[in-house]
């Protein structure tokens, strides 16, 4: 009897087959024909279950009562989804089903109530477990990369170059660029309570077997949503449209990229990988509701920072963007591949790409329109005392922090390059660089543009000796920057050499230009024979135009500057060892004609150690007059 029973509930038949069944089993024997009262007791059971797991779910009718917190009574949740599965396998059994139909539509209707209750529940139990993201602790785990980038000192000289100036970090504070973050691959967050993970499957599983899988999946994806725009609110990234991003004044602009350089990384590989493992959890018993649920939950908040992306990739290009187009871009290059390998949607992706072209695109017309700024800048006053210009400044430090970007740069200038001929990089053979790298082709072209330029400011001194300060001051300041940086490995040493001869010729021409016609004083020629029969008018002539050549070029000159403590110091030797022997053999040759008569002092007013303590104050950048030169000698 328990063998033929257990045939008849195993193979699970309606009615009318059960009932061939049992007159089959009843002629091979009659004690089988009880059997039929066996059945009937099992559908008193299944009737009895339906019952009790009627009443457990009927009594937490959100329509009838208050609808308490699971929360709050753990118990009460394990009878209610116990009472959900008695129903679900009640239906999943055939028997039952063909039994009365009474009794089906019960169950069914059970079982949608039960479905409004765990909806509800499930949306509470996600809105009041979420973790709200804690952005200290991420950016605290951020290790940032700070580059010194532009102070505050010199001239600003026009619109394009206003942001930039002297960076020496031993002196100046103020602008700092910071490059892009780097975030430790041991960072995890939890994004809900994981108490309540637990408790969400649980319910994600009745749902979905009881067919209402689409209902769970737009509940989950609602919630989250919300939640994940919150954490890129907290991030700093808002919701802006292409034209309001366009907008924005830079230094605002400045602030919201690099925080989406941060919400980028945070966002995919801290919000999304958590997202991921959460939806990984909750929809374990589904392949289909763990996908829409990510994909969609994911394309929200990717697509609100691609559009961010997007608009400062088409928007207008000024140099001082570059560098955090160029953060933004490595960013997104680095987070694609672990985006690839989360989301499913292809278009979601290939936005992504798009965007991340689009980028590089922006970069390398920022950087293009940065030659042309530095091609094209046609300020017309002269620094007053010769000193480093700040474009000069401004180029130098622009160019340290392009080399510190040369592998992205490199990488996106590669392929407009192989479609150049090679005579398209010329500017760089000159200095041996024959196999050098894009990056270092446009650098070479890039200092080669400004040292033009800087030829051609050079021209707006009229004194011609202040011309070639200017020259020594500025190529030694640019030299100074290629040695003391990576810069070095792009330009190279022949370079840097080929530089310093410049300076030495520019020092050369400063002695003749600043300093010949003074020495021209010093000369036997025509002061009327040797040293015995020179004459006494030709003699005071001369000693009175050195002594005006000379406290001329001192005013003058202690008010030029030369801020290179070496090349000061160097200058002033050449000087020394051109004038003073000059002076003393002139001095020794026909100051006697001069001491022996009334007011020698107002001819010979120097001794050649008097020149020797005033030429150390030559281009300290503070202009001395004649009477502070009369009481020094």
């Amino acid at each position: 009897m328990a063998t033929a029973q257990q045939i008849v509930k195993s193979l699970n038949t309606p009615a009318n087959v059960r009932e061939d069944m049992l007159l089959i089993f009843s002629s091979f024997d009659n004690r089988l024909s009880n059997i039929t009262d066996l059945i009937d007791d099992d559908e008193r059971k299944a009737r009895s279950k339906l019952d009790a797991a009627e009443q457990v779910i009927m009594r937490w009718d959100s329509s009838r009562t208050a609808l308490p917190s699971w929360c709050d009574c753990p118990e009460d949740a394990v009878d209610y989804l116990t009472a959900v599965d008695e129903v679900l396998d009640l239906l999943d059994d055939l028997s039952f089903k063909d039994a009365s139909i009474e009794a089906v539509d019960r169950a069914e209707t059970a079982v949608q109530v039960a479905m409004t209750r765990l909806e509800e529940e499930f949306r509470h139990i996600l809105t009041r477990n979420t973790v709200p993201l804690d952005a200290e602790r991420l950016y605290g785990s951020i290790r940032r990369v700070s580059l010194s980038f532009v102070g505050n000192e010199g001239e600003i000289i026009d619109d394009e170059f206003e942001s930039f100036g002297e960076v020496d970090s031993a002196r100046d504070s103020g602008y700092f660029h910071e490059r892009g973050v780097s975030l430790g691959d041991d960072i995890c967050v939890d994004l809900i309570n994981p108490d309540a993970v637990g408790e969400l499957r649980e319910i994600a599983d009745r749902m979905i077997r009881s067919g209402y899988e689409k209902e769970c999946v737009q509940v989950y994806s609602s919630v989250r949503r919300e939640v994940l725009d919150e954490c890129l609110a907290i991030l700093g990234v808002e919701k802006l449209s292409i034209e309001e991003v366009q907008r924005i004044e830079w230094k605002v602009l400045d602030e919201k990229m690099k925080k989406w350089v941060q919400a980028v990384k945070i966002g995919v590989r801290v919000l999304l990988t958590g997202e991921k493992r959460l939806c990984d959890q909750i929809f374990s018993t589904s392949d289909s509701a763990r996908e829409i649920c990510f994909n969609e939950n994911a394309k929200g908040c990717i697509m609100q920072l691609l559009n961010f992306g997007e608009a400062v990739a088409i928007g207008r290009r000024s140099s001082e963007k570059l560098f955090r187009i160029l953060d933004m871009y490595d960013v997104l290059s680095v987070v694609i591949p672990d985006l690839e390998m989360m989301v499913t949607d292809g278009f979601l992706c290939g936005e992504a790409k798009g965007v991340l072209s689009g980028l590089g695109e922006a970069a390398k017309g920022t950087f293009s329109e940065f030659q042309s700024a530095v091609q094209n800048e046609a300020s017309r006053k002269p620094m007053l005392s010769g000193e480093i210009h700040p474009l000069t400044r401004y180029v130098m430090n622009y160019v340290k922090l392009v080399v510190d970007y040369s592998h992205t740069l490199n990488s996106l200038f590669a392929e407009s390059d192989e479609d150049e001929s090679s005579g398209g990089s010329g500017s760089h053979t000159d200095d041996g660089e024959e196999n050098a790298t894009p990056i270092s082709r446009r650098v070479l072209a890039l200092l080669s543009i400004l040292e033009s330029n800087l030829e051609e400011k050079s021209k707006l001194y009229e004194d011609g000796a202040m011309h070639y300060i200017f020259l020594m001051n500025n190529i030694l300041y640019i030299v100074q920057k290629v040695k003391d940086s990576e810069l070095i490995k792009v330009v190279g040493d022949q370079w840097v050499r080929k530089r310093r001869g410049q300076i030495r010729q520019y020092a050369t021409s400063y002695l003749r230009a600043a300093w010949s016609r003074a020495l021209s004083c010093l000369k036997d020629e025509g002061i009327g024979g040797s040293s015995g029969s020179a004459s006494r008018v030709a003699l005071k002539e001369r000693f009175k135009s050195f002594n005006a050549w000379f406290e001329d070029i001192y005013r003058v000159q202690t008010g030029w500057k030369v801020p290179d403590p070496q090349l000061r110091e160097e200058l002033r030797i050449s000087i020394s060892e051109k004038v003073i022997p000059a002076y003393r053999a002139f001095l020794g040759r026909f100051g006697s004609h001069l001491e022996s008569g009334k007011h020698s002092g107002k001819y010979i007013k120097f001794t050649p150690e008097d020149l020797e303590n005033y030429v150390p104050d030559l281009f300290e950048g503070t202009p001395l007059v004649i009477h502070h030169l009369r009481r020094k000698s």
